[in-house]
């Protein structure tokens, strides 16, 4: 489950349910981004693709929390996995049935 996998990666325990209100916000609005961007809603939900979850957990590293040091090279990094997600036909073009 991707909420367990941004907790993980976030360094928050699993059996704390604190954050998860934030956490799930910041993933849901990662994978609306991606959306906007032009990733195809169906690729965007699928959190078992590996570029799918890493552009979602590191969004997530990016925002969560107030003072994070690493947060601009983060969303960099975040910024270029979308890019290259909106520019591969895998995840952008509509195949047919």
């Amino acid at each position: 489950m991707i909420l367990d996998d941004a907790k993980a990666a976030l360094r928050v325990s699993k059996a704390t349910t604190l954050f998860d209100d934030e956490i799930t916000d910041l993933i849901a609005a990662a994978q609306m981004d991606l959306q906007l961007a032009g990733v195809l809603p169906s690729k965007v939900q699928n959190d078992n693709d590996p570029l799918i979850k890493r552009a979602l957990i590191v969004y997530c590293k990016a925002n969560f929390g107030f003072d994070n040091p690493d947060a601009e090279r983060l969303q960099a990094s975040y910024t270029s996995l979308k890019a290259h997600l909106t520019l591969s036909q895998e995840y952008t073009a509509v195949t047919p049935s």
